[in-house]
């Protein structure tokens, strides 16, 4: 079968591996793709935005089957544009993708469907915003649209609850994605990454698995899209999860939403039991590449199980042990970066998988491209040996400005 994938980072990369690992596999396409992903995948630059240059690629390289990556093709609607070609896509259309793409319509969806979440209002006036927040200033204020996992803020006090506002709804750091606010109650707890394949009618669950947001040890720091992650956890109980899927699941089919994908729900485990942060409607970044390594089953199956509405049929399989993943990222990130630096170590790798997140290929070089640039993940059978061996070889990798966190699924360990 020929598969198509569509996307140039991390997670992207990790599912081209994975897939690469496949039988089934006659070719892997990837637009854009990056210099890594060239390496196991014939790349093509296209726009991601480009629907009709990509459906007629499609068309003319007899692709079986459309991955989408990212969350923005998906809420500007490229299942929808498909499917009216009646060409296969992996992903939610537009219309589901708001779960993702609008911070109100999920919280009103989770409201509505019984999901629990964190108390919220909805704003889309700054003064009225800010004399709420004045009230109680403790709270979450998140930016309706997307903001590539940076329009979320947790505040403590009056003058950063102004501040978020500001950078949100008065200067518009984050574009059209500003126009609205949920402001939700504050939450403290550890937190849950929790996936799943979803068909419309069957929920599949993948192996839990927990990121690391903040871009400094010890959850210090600016909120980034991931500096790391592991799995699986056990902090989430299996009775608390499927509550939730199913309460997700009963939601999509009362509302009629065209939903084919991966479901990803953000968990935080409060003193009021497992509540709900968010919806992601694609594979999480940097949980695909602490996932998809301990995955025994074959991903294209899943994949067109997925497509087929046949999940019914299926069960995953897993190998044993964890896996730890390490977002090397640029000095910087995630305000601003430079990019060109030569990428050194690479070659020195053993026992560890690399995922190119930000990076480009010129004159037989890999440089850094991004503000996250590489993951580096490894298997192992205790998580402690598995933090160990990632460690080792994130050591060996050098660039100028590089950061990374060393306390990667430490927490882990006391769980």
């Amino acid at each position: 079968m020929n598969i198509l994938v569509i996307g140039s980072g991390g997670r992207e990369h990790a599912i081209v591996w994975k897939l690469s690992k496949s039988s089934k596999m006659k070719k892997i396409y990837c637009i854009p793709g990056s210099g890594a992903i060239s390496k196991i995948a014939e790349c093509v630059n296209i726009n991601i935005l480009d629907f009709e240059k990509i459906s007629d690629f499609v068309l003319k390289n007899n692709i079986d089957l459309t991955i989408v990556g990212p969350e923005l093709p998906l809420s500007e609607g490229i299942v929808d544009y498909f499917e009216n070609k009646k060409l296969k896509v992996f992903g939610p259309d537009k219309r589901a993708a708001q779960l993702e793409s609008s911070k109100v319509f999920a919280k009103t969806f989770m409201k509505k469907y019984n999901i629990p979440t964190a108390s919220f209002e909805i704003f889309d006036n700054f003064e009225k915003a800010l004399k709420y927040v004045s009230l109680n200033p403790a709270v979450v204020i998140k930016a309706d649209g997307l903001a590539a996992g940076k329009g979320v803020f947790v505040c403590d006090n009056i003058e950063e609850c102004e501040d978020a506002l500001k950078k949100i709804m008065v200067e518009k750091t984050f574009g059209e994605a500003g126009k609205k606010v949920v402001i939700e109650e504050k939450l403290s707890g550890a937190e849950a990454s929790l996936l799943a394949f979803c068909d419309g009618k069957t929920i599949v669950p993948l192996i839990p698995a927990q990121d690391h947001k903040r871009i400094n040890d010890y959850d210090k720091g600016p909120n980034t899209g991931g500096m790391g992650a592991f799995a699986p956890v056990n902090i989430v109980n299996k009775k608390d999860s499927d509550e939730i899927f199913n309460c997700f699941l009963g939601g999509i089919s009362k509302e009629k939403l065209n939903y084919k994908g991966i479901i990803y729900v953000g968990v935080m485990l409060s003193k009021k039991g497992p509540m709900v942060l968010e919806f992601n409607v694609r594979f999480g970044d940097p949980e695909t590449q602490a996932i998809l390594p301990l995955l025994k089953t074959d991903l294209a199956d899943l994949f067109y199980a997925t497509v087929n509405s046949e999940l019914n049929k299926h069960k995953i399989e897993w190998h044993q042990g964890y896996c730890v993943s390490v977002v090397l990222s640029s000095g910087g990130y995630p305000e601003k970066y430079e990019t060109g630096k030569e990428i050194f170590g690479l070659g020195d790798i053993k026992d560890a998988v690399v995922f190119h997140a930000g990076t480009k290929y010129e004159n037989n070089k890999f440089l850094t491209a991004g503000g996250r640039v590489l993951n580096v993940s490894s298997i192992d059978t205790t998580l402690k040996d598995a933090i160990e061996k990632v460690y080792n070889n994130v050591r060996k990798i050098k660039f100028e400005g590089m950061h990374y966190r060393k306390d990667i699924a430490i927490k882990g360990l006391s769980q």
